[in-house]
C-alpha cells in the first residue's frame, strides 16, 4: 500500500487538524496491531506542523504507577514517569489536557530534552479511567494553544477503540 501524508501549507490550522484527522482513520482504519497504528499516528503529527521537536505517547503500567514510554517520534525520551509528576504526570493526576507556553515555568517539569520550549499533554481516557497520555513537545515558545486542544482531544476521542481491543 502506498501511503502519502497530504498536508496543504496553505491551510489554516483548524483546515490541517481537519486533514489530519481524515488522514488518520483512513490509515488506522482496516490495522488491529495498536503499535502500528500508534507510529503512524505519531508520524503524522510530527511531521505535519513545524515546530513540533517530539511526539509521543506514554501508557499507564498500573503496579508501578508510572507512565511508560511507548511509539514516539523525536529524540530519546524519559522512559519512566511517575503519576503526579511533570506534565505528563499531572495531565493524568487532573484527567485533564494541559498546555504549557513555557516549560521551564512549570513546576516540576521533566526535561527530557533540553530544547524543549513548550508542550502540550492530552490524557487517553477509556472508561473514565486514564491508561495513558499524547505528549507534544516543541522547540518554540507557545507553540499550542487551545485550537490544538481542541483538535487533539478530538484525535485522543476517534482512536480511544484502539485501546479496547
Amino acid at each position: 500500500m502506498d501511503i502519502t501524508l497530504s498536508i496543504d501549507t496553505e491551510i489554516n490550522q483548524s483546515q490541517r487538524y481537519e486533514s489530519i484527522l481524515l488522514q488518520v482513520k483512513s490509515l488506522i482504519k482496516d490495522e488491529p496491531d495498536i503499535t502500528a497504528n500508534l507510529g503512524n499516528i505519531t508520524s503524522v503529527l510530527k511531521y505535519s506542523f513545524l515546530g513540533i521537536s517530539w511526539v509521543g505517547f506514554y501508557l499507564i503500567d498500573i503496579l508501578r504507577n508510572e507512565l511508560v514510554l511507548n511509539v514516539f517520534q523525536g529524540k530519546p525520551a524519559c522512559t519512566r514517569i511517575r503519576i503526579g509528576k511533570g506534565v505528563c504526570g499531572t495531565s493524568v493526576e487532573r484527567k485533564e489536557t494541559i498546555v504549557v507556553p513555557d516549560v521551564g515555568e512549570f513546576p516540576g517539569h521533566i526535561s527530557c530534552d533540553p530544547d524543549s520550549k513548550s508542550e502540550i499533554v492530552i490524557p487517553i481516557i477509556v472508561d473514565g479511567n486514564v491508561i495513558g497520555v499524547l505528549d507534544i513537545d516543541s522547540n518554540i515558545y507557545s507553540c499550542f494553544d487551545e485550537t490544538d486542544k481542541l483538535y487533539l482531544e478530538q484525535l485522543i476521542k476517534e482512536i480511544t477503540y484502539l485501546f479496547k481491543l
